[in-house]
């Protein structure tokens, strides 16, 4: 079978000490690196782990490890558990929080609201497991705390994984309307800036001025004559 022990590292802690099984045997067995089960035997690795027997625990049998120690080229089987536990049904509701990580919530709030504000508060509740109420406070700053809330990775907290966070920030991203791109100012073309403007027609007014102006010099050239004669 490909499926690992359970507590793979206590076995292979277990398998070192008290067998004459060969370091790639364990490594194989438990899905480990041959390199971090030679680290285990040499004391390097797996400190104060204690070995789980997988021979009380049903996962593997005294004749299946003495096969292996006869033939280093075996390799051990996984003994297949005779007891079947029923699936368990997946819970909808809010993420459970350990005690112990619940007072850092806040500052994983704190972190999504400040760089990822397109997430959705429900969104943000199945992240870090919080409340609507919670996250309106922080958002707000009317949280009790909020004068010495820290910003802080949900991931590094241990509250969420990346696949979630990403997948979260995607899924948003998606349902964000894409905003209408602006090209910016353009400049005319030259046959805009250089076309001159046709010249407005004369007003009325303007018509009269001129037929006077157009009199006036007609009489001084007729007067200009008749000086000279």
């Amino acid at each position: 079978m490909s499926n690992a022990p359970l507590m793979p590292k206590a076995t292979a802690v277990w398998l070192v000490d008290n067998t004459a099984l060969s370091f790639d045997q364990v490594a194989d067995f438990t899905k480990m690196h041959p390199l971090e089960v030679r680290a285990i035997a040499d004391g390097d690795a797996a400190q104060g782990i204690k070995g789980m027997d997988p021979i009380s625990t049903g996962q593997l049998t005294r004749e299946e490890i003495e096969r292996g120690e006869k033939d280093a080229n075996y390799r051990l089987k996984l003994s297949e558990s005779k007891v079947t536990l029923p699936p368990s049904p997946k819970k909808k509701g809010p993420r459970y929080t350990p005690v112990s990580r619940r007072h850092e919530r806040p500052s994983a709030i704190l972190w999504l609201v400040r760089n990822h504000p397109e997430l959705k508060d429900s969104q943000i509740m199945r992240l870090v497991g919080t409340t609507k109420t919670t996250i309106a406070s922080v958002r707000d700053r009317t949280h009790w705390n909020a004068s010495t809330l820290t910003p802080m990775d949900p991931v590094t907290l241990g509250l969420c994984s990346q696949i979630e966070l990403d997948f979260e920030v995607q899924r948003a991203a998606k349902e964000k309307p894409a905003d209408q791109a602006y090209g910016g100012a353009t400049l005319l073309p030259a046959s805009e800036t250089t076309r001159k403007e046709p010249e407005p027609a004369p007003t009325e007014k303007q018509q009269d001025d001129l037929n006077v102006d157009a009199v006036f010099a007609k009489l001084k050239t007729i007067g200009g004559k008749k000086s000279e004669e």
